[in-house]
């Protein structure tokens, strides 16, 4: 696997995923997604208080986006994170970006507080053999 900065091709690739995850509603469907597992659309909008027309919007993009998968029961669609690098990616926004980030309080730092590597950032991480 070659890096970034080698391979313009998928650098496009990876700047047009992150800016799927750079939408907030779309964040907080993911994230809602990953902390529950599958949910309908009516149990994503009472969570996530998105309302329908803003919900399909940014489901249809996720769904294009490839970020999450589908299955139909009767009249239902449920929806659930497509991948484990989808799962991976919403894993390490919350670990930056989620409230009391450790990251974001001063830590790691010297003289901040140190992360628990067992339940920061790096405590889901895995090695993915290329």
């Amino acid at each position: 696997m070659k890096s970034l900065h080698e391979d313009r091709a998928q650098a496009v690739v990876a700047a047009d995923k992150l800016k799927t995850f750079a939408q907030p509603q779309r964040l907080m469907v993911l994230s809602l997604l990953l902390a529950s597992g599958e949910q309908n659309v009516a149990e994503i909008d009472q969570a996530t208080g998105i309302g329908q027309p803003a919900l399909s919007q940014q489901l249809a993009e996720l769904r294009k986006a490839g970020m999450v998968s589908t299955r139909r029961q009767a009249k239902q669609v449920y929806y659930s994170l497509a991948d484990d690098a989808t799962r991976l990616c919403v894993r390490s926004i919350e670990a930056v970006f989620g409230s009391g980030s450790p990251l974001l309080d001063g830590g790691p730092m010297i003289g901040g507080p140190q992360l628990d590597i067992s339940t920061g950032a790096a405590g889901f991480a895995r090695v993915i053999p290329s």
